[in-house]
């Protein structure tokens, strides 16, 4: 595993942004582990997770893109704060680009977009907090590609949860390839997460001991990818 990765997991846990215990999610199922990204509130956490967000990127996709868009409302800052880190740790200049749940009717910077525009020919990655049922690029991807003439070249979250999609047989970032046609990555799955806190002390605790692993083993019985 890159040193990246495993940083940031512990990044994650350290944030409180990862939790394990017992959760129900918005899509009613029952959950040992939950993610959080509103939980990164502080400058320092959000310069580093630009940077894990950057290498990520750097890793899976390459410099040949343009720009960052990142959807409404927890993937404006993200998109924000890894173009100032691309820019500081790879010397290149990209833009953001978000979405507006409301379209603005009035100023110079009226229409359904913050950030730059989109101009044809930009290569665009988007990037998000985490999918699990992939119903943002349903709402997204049309807006982007009716916007001009552009290729997404991929999606980066920040975790895979590794569960089936909306379609209940492959998860939903392979759903999104099957349906759009860009591959979706993530900085760490939870098999990484897995493998790298199961009976590792994080500070100074064991995060995943083997009652959580159990429940961790059990959950993607019922909801893994097979």
């Amino acid at each position: 595993m890159e040193s990246y990765k495993s940083e940031f997991i512990e990044f994650m846990v350290e944030s409180d942004v990862l939790k394990f215990g017992d959760f129900t999610l918005k899509s009613g199922r029952k959950s040992p582990f939950f993610m959080n990204a509103g939980a990164y509130v502080t400058g320092a956490q959000l310069k580093r997770l630009g940077e894990y967000y950057a290498k990520a990127i750097h890793s899976n996709f390459g410099d040949d893109f343009d720009v960052l868009f990142g959807p409404a409302y927890k993937g404006i800052p993200l998109a924000v704060v890894t173009a100032i880190a691309y820019h500081e740790l790879y010397g290149k200049e990209v833009r953001y680009c978000s979405d507006r749940k409301e379209v603005k009717d009035h100023g110079a910077d009226k229409g359904g977009f913050l950030g730059s525009s989109l101009k044809d020919g930009d290569r665009v990655v988007m990037i998000e907090d985490v999918t699990t049922s992939g119903k943002s690029m349903e709402e997204t991807v049309p807006k982007v590609r009716s916007a001009a003439d552009v290729k997404i070249v991929g999606l980066m979250v920040s975790l895979n949860r590794m569960e089936v999609g909306q379609g209940g047989k492959v998860s939903a970032l392979d759903e999104i390839k099957e349906k759009y046609g860009f591959e979706g990555k993530a900085i760490v799955t939870m098999e990484e997460v897995v493998e790298h806190l199961y009976n590792h002390e994080c500070q100074g605790k064991v995060v995943i001991n083997d009652e959580i692993k159990a429940a961790i083993d059990h959950y993607y019985d019922q909801y893994g990818c097979k």
